[in-house]
């Protein structure tokens, strides 16, 4: 059985915490890294917001991690296998997208992440999500538009891009049924 989702923002919520103490970050610090306000941290380390995969993408970015990163810090116990019904899944209350880690946590440089993107959604992320690691983006279904700096990638089903250098990106789903895609992350190391 999936982990309910209440418990997985409030593991989140608690992970971002414990991320920036362990920094000896205030609140203050954070939201000018991040570009977020200091009032909507404090909100979401106290359970009271669950946060965007926008806002993910801009506090793992100031913590010089990726989101995948940060996400399974707070899903998951290491292990080799990660059986699908352990496999957490999270889901984005702005967009509907939602993130399935499928990778166990161990102590391998890579994390495989699947995404369920709406119909019409459009999930911008900023290049500090991927100053730390090299990406590819595997269609698995559906299309998927990847705006990348100022190029456009009109992907299909079976389609795979590597990302280049870091820039802000978006994921959008122009099409009228949801798009299954996976992203392969290459961590250089581990945050």
């Amino acid at each position: 059985m999936n982990i309910p989702e209440d418990t997985i923002n409030q593991r989140i919520s608690t992970r971002i915490r414990i991320e920036r103490e362990s920094r000896s970050w205030s609140l203050s610090d954070l939201a000018e890294r991040a570009g977020v306000s200091r009032a909507m941290i404090h909100k979401i380390e106290r359970g009271e917001s669950s946060p965007t995969a926008t806002l993910l993408g801009r506090l793992s970015g100031a913590f010089g991690i990726s989101m995948s990163t940060l996400i399974a810090r707070a899903e998951m116990q290491e292990g080799k296998l990660l059986r699908v019904e352990n496999q957490p899944v999270w889901h984005d209350p702005q967009t509907g997208y939602l993130r399935r880690h499928v990778s166990p946590r161990s102590d391998l440089p890579l994390d495989l992440v699947q995404i369920e993107l709406p119909a019409g959604s459009d999930v911008p992320m900023p290049a500090s999500s991927y100053a730390l690691a090299r990406q590819l983006i595997w269609l698995q279904q559906g299309e998927l538009v990847f705006i990348e700096g100022d190029t456009r990638h009109n992907m299909r089903a079976g389609d795979c891009l590597e990302l280049g250098p870091p820039n802000d990106c978006r994921f959008i789903n122009e099409s009228a049924v949801p798009c299954v895609y996976l992203v392969v992350r290459l961590n250089p190391s581990a945050a």
